[in-house]
């Protein structure tokens, strides 16, 4: 490809690059050369799990994989020790070499259903930061002044509100951006909120006479609701690990903007096509359902393979159009107790709300189903007895069989 068509593709979905024209000097270089750049992008294990907000970059990866440069999948089992305080108004916890190691098996697995695993080079940053002497570390500190670290809004903020700051939390920009010291990186992706530390690699690189690395921020994926950023602990989010079905469904509950917004950051589709299917969505060509089902399929078929992108397919025409329920629903034994118990607690005995309060919520949303008839009573009490099909929304369904 020509500088122009691969900056195109690098350009899609990114927030900012700086610089671009130091980029494009470095993709024109690459290509006279038929030297690879070196692409560095860091992953603290800090949680065993990712979901389609971790994967904007893990896509951006790929594209720079399939455009035949260098990828470093660089995993922070040493940064992970200390934990981030990107965005943080405290000190984090921090984690033990166990857990960090333990997640960091996980994080392999998952990356390589997005990554080609023989063109993607894993690497750990305790293989060059362990190896850092207290002389080292007291060296590297002096590159850099408090007053730089206080421009970072996070610490300004904590500082201001005389809450603390932990000397070692200093410390992770300043071992992230030797970290593409180690590596010579030559660009660096990371989410917007990465800025700062993204910027110091650029300082440090210079501090030790390399070429400063180009950066590439990326935008922090919205979740499910469209609003707040993807997050487990939001419960917004698609786990890549999910059952196809789950991933199919969830893909199918977002709204329209929000589909696009997910074509544009987790897509394989070519940019040509995304325009044309924005015109075609725009001019009634294409139903937002029908480009809803090619996302989703798209998705699982990447995390699950096709055969399960075709049966998540099928299984959602089936349950929603058709309004059938599933072949194959859990089953929850319930004992039954000394008199009748209330649905809304039934729901979170079941599993399928988080609480009795959200069990009452659901109901008086609509959102409940017993036996495929819709419930409006949030009070409703149920005599525990035989077996019963609940529903909440369209994916959560449940078998409760009394005894």
């Amino acid at each position: 490809m020509t500088v122009a068509e691969q900056l195109d593709i690098i350009k899609r979905g990114a927030v900012e690059i700086l610089l671009e024209k130091e980029l494009a000097e470095k993709l024109e270089k690459s290509s006279q050369t038929g030297i690879p750049l070196k692409i560095k992008a860091g992953f603290d294990p800090t949680a065993p799990d990712l979901h389609l907000g971790h994967t904007v970059l893990l896509h951006k990866f790929r594209q720079f994989q399939q455009l035949g440069h260098e990828i470093y999948f660089l995993i922070g089992d040493f940064t992970g020790m200390i934990g981030d305080p990107t965005g943080k108004s405290e000190t984090r916890k921090v984690l033990s070499r166990e857990d960090v190691l333990r997640n960091a098996e996980t994080y392999k697995e998952q990356v390589f259903k997005i990554l080609d695993p023989a063109k993607t080079k894993v690497v750990f940053n305790s293989e060059w930061l362990a190896e850092l002497s207290a002389s080292d570390m007291i060296g590297l500190a002096s590159r850099y002044t408090v007053a730089r670290m206080l421009e970072r809004e996070d610490f300004n903020n904590r500082f201001s509100n005389q809450q603390p700051i932990s000397i070692h939390e200093f410390m992770y920009p300043l071992i992230q951006g030797y970290d593409s010291v180690a590596l010579k990186a030559d660009v660096e992706l990371g989410g917007t909120d990465q800025k700062f530390n993204l910027l110091v690699g650029r300082e440090l690189q210079r501090e030790w006479g390399q070429p400063p690395q180009t950066v590439i921020t990326m935008p922090l994926l919205e979740g499910l609701d469209g609003v707040n950023k993807m997050s487990k602990s939001l419960g917004n989010y698609i786990g890549i690990n999910e059952p196809a079905d789950e991933i199919f469904g969830k893909i199918m509950s977002v709204s329209d903007e929000l589909m696009l917004r997910y074509y544009e950051l987790l897509s394989d589709m070519s940019m040509a096509g995304f325009h044309k299917l924005k015109m075609d969505l725009e001019s009634g060509d294409i139903h937002p359902m029908e480009a809803k089902k090619r996302l989703g399929r798209e998705m699982v078929e990447r995390f699950h393979g096709r055969q399960a992108a075709d049966d998540a397919e099928e299984n959602f025409v089936r349950r929603f159009r058709d309004n059938q329920v599933p072949d194959e629903l859990p089953e929850v034994q319930i004992s039954a107790g000394s008199g009748k118990i209330l649905l809304s607690k039934l729901l979170s005995e079941a599993g399928l709300v988080k609480s009795n309060s959200e069990g009452r919520r659901s109901i008086q949303g609509g959102g409940v189903k017993i036996n495929g008839e819709k419930i409006s009573d949030e009070y409703l009490e149920l005599d525990p007895a035989g077996e019963i099909i609940l529903q909440v929304g369209k994916r959560r369904f449940a078998k409760i069989k009394f005894g």
